[in-house]
């Protein structure tokens, strides 16, 4: 049995959430397990800013968009977004990943996902990104798009995009494992842009207010470039690439479940949506679904009397079924909308795009 069964347990465990002697005396344990990794990530970003640590280049420009946080940030949305907007400018991007959770010969979540909604852009999965770059230029890219690259130091990015959850912007304000932070908040001062996601969860008062924050975080360094992003619902998606209304969910008995970064977000999408999850069933973020996990969300949907079983596109393309247990099965398809700051965020993607690559150190 995992320690951490799930995200939600994680996050409900280094939030403060689980009260108890059990979770406190984890919380302490994590806190002295992340004392090591702050080590560990100071010296490496010092080695790379002092020039100690070099980068490596591809041939042509690479625009990497990433994280300061673990779990769901609206990320992959975000990266469809990038995508699409260097082919509607002529360009003949190619999505490079690590391939996290992948078996061999197959695809990661993320690019089955991606592959699903772009399904003419090329994607490399490789865990050695420099050599995916450089293999994804070799076969005819003329750009890059770094899927989860901020930390991904050792190749040169001509762009930085750092998507921030609005939801939870400074990841419990601690280091992983302790909080969900991968490297101090700080660290967004070396990107270029950056995408505030979730944007309408929240108010107008409080983004301004995790801007200010970000900005003293940075020393008055923060990009200029600040996206407020909505991730919105656009249609209801099945295994065999049909699609239906988001309309069919309102009002409707369905049986949810996620195996992603942010499991309490999706299950809020669901209830905006005018959805009666009568039930939901977590599981870990990259959960590989195989036919005993088939049969008990079938049975849990028939028990539930569900009209539906509902999920995201990155679970719905591992399930690879049409309905569980004779209750269909649909995906949200989530797109991002730009709600300010888009054409200063696409700007800066244009200019990189048109350049040759730099050569030389990561900034």
């Amino acid at each position: 049995m995992a320690l951490l069964p799930n995200a939600e347990t994680f996050k409900q465990l280094v939030d403060g959430s689980a009260q108890g002697p059990g979770p406190a005396t984890a919380r302490l344990l994590l806190a002295a397990a992340s004392l090591p990794y702050a080590a560990a990530v100071a010296v490496r970003n010092a080695a790379f800013d002092a020039g100690l640590l070099r980068s490596g280049t591809a041939s042509v420009p690479v625009i990497s968009v990433g994280n300061l946080t673990l779990g769901g940030t609206g990320k992959t949305p975000l990266v469809a977004w990038v995508a699409r907007l260097l082919v509607d400018r002529g360009r003949k991007p190619t999505i490079v990943s690590r391939g996290y959770a992948a078996r061999p010969g197959e695809q990661s979540d993320e690019a089955a996902e991606l592959g699903v909604v772009l399904p003419g852009v090329p994607h490399v999965a490789d865990r050695d990104r420099l050599a995916g770059a450089r293999a994804a230029a070799a076969a005819g890219a003329d750009v890059i798009v770094l899927d989860d690259g901020f930390q991904h130091r050792r190749l040169h990015r001509d762009v930085d995009i750092v998507a921030i959850d609005a939801t939870d912007p400074f990841g419990c304000s601690r280091l992983f494992p302790r909080g969900m932070l991968r490297e101090p908040l700080g660290g967004l001062a070396r990107a270029h842009a950056v995408v505030l996601t979730r944007a309408t969860a929240i108010t107008e008062a409080r983004r301004a207010e995790i801007r200010t924050a970000f900005d003293t975080a940075c020393r008055g360094h923060l990009p200029p470039a600040w996206m407020e992003a909505e991730h919105r619902p656009i249609v209801l998606r099945s295994t065999d690439g049909s699609t239906r209304p988001l309309e069919l969910l309102r009002g409707g008995r369905v049986m949810a479940f996620s195996g992603i970064g942010n499991p309490a977000a999706f299950r809020s999408t669901l209830q905006a949506l005018g959805a009666d999850v009568v039930e939901f069933v977590g599981f870990p973020d990259h959960h590989a679904y195989d036919d005993h996990d088939r049969r008990r969300l079938g049975d849990r949907a028939a028990m539930a009397g569900a009209a539906f079983a509902v999920t995201t596109l990155k679970d719905l393309v591992k399930v690879r079924r049409q309905d569980l247990g004779g209750v269909p099965l649909v995906a949200v398809e989530i797109a991002m909308l730009a709600l300010a700051g888009g054409d200063e965020v696409a700007a800066v993607v244009a200019a990189a795009a048109h350049t040759t690559s730099s050569r030389g150190q990561s900034r």
